[in-house]
């Protein structure tokens, strides 16, 4: 897997994700631990970068089913939104009902998380395909909708959600401050979209579609019943992000994930989705956000002011569009002059 990973379209951000952390090991400083005492560097510890981790999962497993969205050549500004509402939701719930306790907690929660974002993308997909109207607008407008519906319902106050998600969550693995789970969901969701993606014919009719509709259409495949399938899934992994986020950090509100689209639509783009559809991975999402997270990171840990991060970010996006337009218009290029 690492050798088709090398070999393939995202092997110069893998580049520049280890260029960019070797400069964060280089410049980041140290600090003597607090035990033994000996100088760690300020960024290439265990700590740091499983924290890194932590924040890029909840923007990979989003973007992965943004991802999926943009291959058929469709938006979802929506994610954040449906991200709050379904966290919100799910802890007016719990509150409601006391609670369940221990396992039943972490299922029925997962599974609202998920359920309510499931909803909201197949509502999305409904509007898209029934209104015909083009998804950019839908997802503005349920965008919107939903954080008004998780503002209302919610009454702009945080609901705390039982111990026992964030215990589950936040496990540790032989340190207090080591929290593998959300990075390991974050592998998983990445692996099962790759599969997905490049392994199923659903997949292939995906990107069939994003490549060219009427063509699909002529072939005789379902377009409608497809779009509204990966707004779908966009829902699904948004609830899904939900339930981790909220469970890691022990509450949920309305203002949660405000801006995210921004990140999960950049990250997407960064990792080489193309905005006209047709191209991108799974994989590509992880490592676009991956790239995003450590912009943040290196803002953060290099002391620069904060409000550098939305102008950094803005110049990734218009900087991977144009090099993705340019790289397309060379290969048209090559192949006209071949042919």
């Amino acid at each position: 897997m690492l050798r088709s990973l090398i070999k393939s379209q995202q092997a110069g951000l893998l580049w520049i994700i280890l260029l960019l952390g070797a400069i964060l090991s280089l410049f980041a400083g140290s600090h003597p631990d607090r035990i033994t005492g000996v100088p760690v560097n300020n960024f290439l510890n265990p700590y740091t970068l499983m924290q890194t981790a932590t924040d890029a999962s909840f923007f990979v497993i989003m973007a992965v089913g943004a991802m999926i969205v943009i291959i058929s050549g469709g938006i979802d500004l929506s994610v954040g939104s449906v991200y709050a509402l379904s966290g919100v939701i799910t802890a007016l719930v719990l509150r409601a009902t006391g609670g369940f306790g221990g396992t039943p907690d972490v299922l029925v929660s997962g599974a609202l998380c998920v359920g309510i974002g499931l909803t909201c993308g197949l509502i999305n997909g409904v509007m898209v395909v029934g209104l015909r109207v083009h998804p950019f607008i839908v997802t503005l407008g349920t965008m919107w909708v939903f954080r008004g519906i998780a503002f209302v319902a919610s009454k702009a106050e945080s609901v705390l959600l039982p111990r026992s998600l964030t215990d589950t969550v936040k496990w540790t693995a032989g340190s207090d401050a080591l929290y593998p789970i959300p990075m390991l969901v974050m592998l998983a969701v990445t692996g099962v979209g790759a599969v997905y993606l490049a392994r199923t014919v659903m997949g292939r009719h995906i990107f069939a579609v994003g490549g060219n509709v009427e063509a699909s259409r002529y072939a005789g495949l379902h377009i409608d019943r497809i779009l509204i399938g990966v707004y779908a899934v966009s829902g699904l992994t948004a609830g899904m992000a939900a339930f981790i986020g909220s469970s890691y950090y022990g509450s949920a509100s309305c203002a949660d994930a405000t801006g995210y689209e921004l990140y999960v639509i950049a990250s997407a783009v960064v990792g080489g989705a193309s905005l006209r559809g047709g191209r991108g991975s799974a994989i590509g999402a992880m490592l676009g956000a991956t790239l995003i997270v450590l912009i943040r990171q290196s803002i953060r840990t290099l002391h620069f002011d904060q409000n550098y991060e939305w102008i950094l970010i803005g110049c990734a996006i218009v900087v991977a569009v144009v090099l993705d337009q340019t790289k397309q218009r060379l290969t048209e290029r090559l192949k006209s002059e071949a042919g």
